[in-house]
């Protein structure tokens, strides 16, 4: 690890976690942190993958701390799985975290394998998603993609893969591929909400109590910002340890802290209200170059919500990792290169523009970025 005093606090898929863990972070006010940083890797994290995430993204911080600021770090580790992307995801993998699928995984695989264009082989298909996105038992909502013309979704995402992908049977295994993918980072960002709202944040409710004067700032990258953002809404009432929150590239709506959806002015974002929970900023990072957040996510973003046209610019089914937090008053925007020379404010909800520097979704560990994570801390020189 690259930076000390270092903590590690695990989660399993319902959100709970050793006992002892709330006192392990109390403790470090003991002995003199004033400041912990904690933050949640994404959906392709395994365990020893999360602590070499968090040990290349903290070794900055150090240098970058004013002096008398004394800091802490926590790395949070929650059942995600390794997708490489290429050319689907890691079976094997999401078979370790989803353990109870591993059939319906396995019949998958081989569908996507022998690539059949029968009718009933794509309901099969379309069948075992479903199957698989319902790990939370029954009264779950699923996503409407999942109940559509299974056939119909492997060519909407087959088309969203871009014009180089061959024709016929392998053009749609692709999309098929990719609906596979799409489902499962469903079923993980849904996970990642809960571990945040029933783990994390009532985990910093514990030590709030046990430690009232220790300020925490929430980083999380990915679907781990949906995790760090999920857990304002788990704390206690009254309760106010987090003094900042830094969503990198955030894979969670653009509306999520909306007041209003532009699309159904009858309802809410998920998180609306949340950022009056802590002392300091919501600060979201987002990138034109983030593609997995620009093209797929508005996809089945818009296939999840209902019928209509989708796009990377269109707010309606955008994530705040590529456009932003919107439909929030007040909301404030920055460029990279203002933030890293006068800072952010104090308060309320922030977008700061990283294209310069973020060039992929995976594009985490910059220096550049964790320049704009002290500097919404209020700790930096």
């Amino acid at each position: 690890m690259s930076v000390e005093p270092y903590r590690e606090i695990t989660f399993d898929q319902d959100g709970d976690g050793p006992p002892e863990q709330a006192a392990a972070l109390a403790a470090l006010a003991r002995q003199g942190v004033s400041d912990l940083f904690l933050l949640a890797h994404g959906r392709n994290g395994s365990p020893s993958g999360a602590t070499r995430l968090c040990s290349d993204f903290f070794a900055p911080f150090p240098g970058l701390l004013a002096p008398g600021a004394e800091a802490g770090y926590a790395g949070v580790v929650w059942p995600s799985a390794v997708c490489t992307g290429e050319p689907g995801p890691d079976y094997r993998a999401l078979a370790t975290v989803l353990p109870e699928k591993e059939p319906v995984l396995e019949r998958l695989t081989g569908l996507l394998a022998s690539v059949p264009g029968e009718e009933a082989a794509f309901a099969e298909f379309g069948a075992l998603l479903r199957e698989l996105a319902d790990v939370a038992g029954a009264g779950d909502p699923v996503p409407a993609f999942l109940a559509a013309d299974p056939a119909e979704v492997c060519d909407l995402f087959a088309e969203a893969l871009g014009p180089g992908l061959p024709e016929g049977p392998e053009r749609r295994r692709q999309g098929a591929r990719e609906a596979l993918r799409q489902a499962a980072y469903h079923v993980l960002g849904r996970r990642a909400g809960h571990v945040g709202e029933y783990g994390l944040g009532p985990l910093l409710g514990r030590v709030a109590r046990a430690a009232p004067g220790l300020r925490v700032h929430l980083v999380g990258h990915g679907t781990g910002a949906r995790l760090v953002a999920y857990a304002l809404r788990g704390l206690p009432a009254g309760a106010r340890p987090v003094a900042s929150v830094t969503l990198l590239q955030g894979a969670l709506p653009s509306y999520a802290f909306a007041e209003r959806l532009p699309h159904a002015p009858e309802r809410t974002g998920a998180l609306r209200g949340t950022q009056h929970r802590i002392r300091g900023p919501v600060v979201a990072c987002h990138s034109r170059y983030d593609t997995a957040l620009g093209v797929l996510y508005p996809l089945a973003s818009r296939l999840a919500d209902g019928p209509g046209p989708a796009g990377a610019d269109d707010p309606r089914w955008g994530a705040v990792g590529y456009g932003g937090m919107r439909g929030v008053p007040g909301t404030v925007a920055r460029s990279l290169a203002a933030v890293l020379r006068a800072g952010v404010p104090g308060a309320g909800c922030v977008n700061v523009d990283v294209t310069e520097v973020v060039r992929s979704h995976g594009d985490l560990c910059r220096p550049e970025l964790a320049r704009v994570v002290v500097a919404a801390s209020g700790t930096g020189r």
